[in-house]
């Protein structure tokens, strides 16, 4: 049986106190359940004021094989931050804007920019898959959508993991595989009427909608429509 557990970002306390309402305990700094394991997924980052402690609570469970975990889309940002563009040197594969850097500041704050511990973070968030096909269960972070996950078939290894070759071709806005990277890891979007936009939580303008894909018979706007 599992216990599913989603988007923490960064706010271990809570966790802690979820694991342990849920009947885990924690044996030599690894939080675990007697018949039960925990799918995490993704998201351990950004936002809160304890994300090296979230991620040291999922990557433990993971490796001591008391949980699962898929990618999230903030996992997905924070690596493309901290990857060189090989096609254009002293440049990322997540433009560090103004804009991008306010959204993953605290990560970089508590992490340290660019230490050890940073590398580190960022080469477990490598290692995880971007959905899992159990039995019986489908997870994914944001949107199960067939196509775009057969995009991604070859920058994906057996295990759904992204190549180390492919992040690049991932990152290039514009493209089926961006688009379906997107898709994955975000969620479905449709453009809305020319003209007509909204703000999100950070106040950033936006023209699309993040839909409710799983709903099929909701057709307006306002109905499909998920939380940004």
């Amino acid at each position: 049986m599992y216990d599913l557990i989603g988007d923490i970002h960064g706010y271990a306390t809570p966790l802690k106190h979820l694991l342990n309402k849920l009947g885990y305990t924690e044996r030599d700094g690894v939080w675990q359940h007697p018949e039960r394991q925990v799918v995490f997924l993704g998201d351990f980052v950004d936002r809160g004021p304890e994300q090296v402690e979230t991620v040291r609570i999922a990557r433990a469970m993971v490796e001591a094989g008391q949980a699962l975990a898929v990618m999230g889309n903030h996992e997905f940002n924070a690596v493309a931050w901290a990857t060189e563009d090989p096609e254009a040197p002293s440049q990322y594969l997540r433009s560090h804007s103004d804009k991008n850097r306010n959204q993953h500041q605290a990560f970089l704050d508590q992490v340290g920019q660019y230490s050890e511990q940073h590398r580190d973070m960022i080469d477990w968030f490598r290692t995880l898959p971007l959905y899992l096909d159990l039995d019986g269960l489908r997870v994914i972070h944001a949107c199960w959508h067939p196509p775009s996950l057969e995009n991604l078939r070859d920058y994906t290894d057996e295990q759904q993991r992204i190549l180390k070759d492919a992040w690049p071709a991932l990152c290039r806005k514009g493209t089926v595989p961006y688009d379906a990277l997107e898709t994955t890891v975000k969620g479905l979007e449709v453009p809305l009427p020319q003209g007509h936009r909204f703000f999100d939580k950070d106040g950033n303008p936006r023209h699309h909608i993040r839909t409710r894909w799983w709903e099929l018979e909701r057709l307006t706007y306002s109905a499909r429509a998920t939380g940004i």
